[in-house]
């Protein structure tokens, strides 16, 4: 019998056929086999190299518990800066009490399936269950997989969580409506973003929705950023942000999934929430003001896309 997570069948990231549990980890038809951790199951190849440097934890972590404490769970807590940006160091140095989730700029689910690549803690995926998705989550960090089950548990949300990884997806072919991404794709090299499209664009239906927000190489403050920060050269660590022009963005969305359209996400900075302002300093509130001013003058002034420092693509699969 094939191995179900929520909505969807595991495959193997490999050759994509279906996993069977014998008892002990899941195999395919090939003979591939994968180890299942605290109930986790972790499809990671490792003979490709890695784009973070927990590949390597993952494979070799003995376990990885739910977090049954009250309040936040200390992972998130402590990965709260890394994965939600700059911004929210300071909260994470202060604590926090309930966990951001943000708003979706997606329409209502109503049941269909989506993808959140590189979910971490799950915020995302979270946030696409109470808009009415069937959200699968995947994540490289083990750590961040049980994070976000214990999340999950804790917010009564019906999200589920595998460790895996953006070019080699443990699903099938044509298995979500939505493949989503926030954060994620803008600290990879090139060859990898492009690898990963190519995945977004097997696992998606036909006419399935990808979104997936990076960083744009003409923003105002990405400008600045790259000329101070590397003199535009490429980046030094796995942590920095690779940046991409609009054109090439759409280029290349258009030719692995489907017609693309680009839109703001944000200026100033990379992850603007107003969801989240009530974690945020006062200097990092009015960032965020300012930057949902703008962008809601870019909705009605297209132009002014150019200079915003976080876009969305919204592509249409073929």
């Amino acid at each position: 019998m094939s191995v179900r997570l929520g909505p969807v069948e595991l495959a193997c990231p490999r050759d994509h056929s279906a996993l069977a549990d014998d008892g002990a980890q899941l195999r395919c038809g090939e003979g591939h086999t994968f180890k299942v951790t605290s109930g986790i199951p972790i499809l990671l190849l490792d003979e490709f190299g890695s784009t973070h440097p927990v590949f390597k934890v993952s494979l070799e972590k003995e376990e990885a518990p739910l977090w049954e404490g009250p309040g936040v769970d200390p992972r998130v807590r402590e990965n709260i800066g890394p994965t939600c940006g700059v911004m929210y160091r300071p909260a994470a140095k202060e604590g926090f009490s309930e966990y951001p989730i943000p708003t979706l700029r997606l329409p209502r689910g109503d049941g269909k399936t989506l993808l959140d690549i590189g979910c971490h803690w799950g915020r995302w995926s979270i946030a696409a269950s109470r808009l009415g998705y069937e959200a699968v989550g995947v994540d490289p960090s083990l750590d961040g997989i049980a994070a976000a089950r214990s999340v999950a548990k804790q917010l009564d949300s019906n999200a589920v969580f595998v460790v895996g990884e953006s070019r080699h997806l443990p699903f099938a072919d044509d298995a979500f409506d939505v493949v989503f991404s926030y954060g994620v794709f803008q600290h990879f090299a090139k060859p990898d973003v492009l690898a990963s499209f190519d995945e977004i664009g097997r696992v998606l239906k036909p006419g399935g929705t990808c979104l997936v927000q990076l960083a744009n190489a003409w923003g105002a403050r990405s400008l600045m950023n790259q000329a101070l920060e590397r003199r535009f050269k490429e980046q030094r660590n796995v942590f920095d942000i690779r940046y991409w022009s609009p054109g090439e963005l759409r280029a290349e969305l258009e030719r692995r999934i489907g017609r693309t359209e680009l839109f703001v996400d944000g200026y100033i900075t990379l992850n603007p929430q107003p969801t989240d302002l009530y974690l945020l300093p006062w200097r990092y509130r009015a960032i965020v003001h300012v930057s949902e001013a703008l962008r809601k003058v870019a909705d009605k002034v297209p132009p002014l896309l150019t200079l915003a420092d976080s876009i969305y693509a919204r592509s249409i699969s073929a």
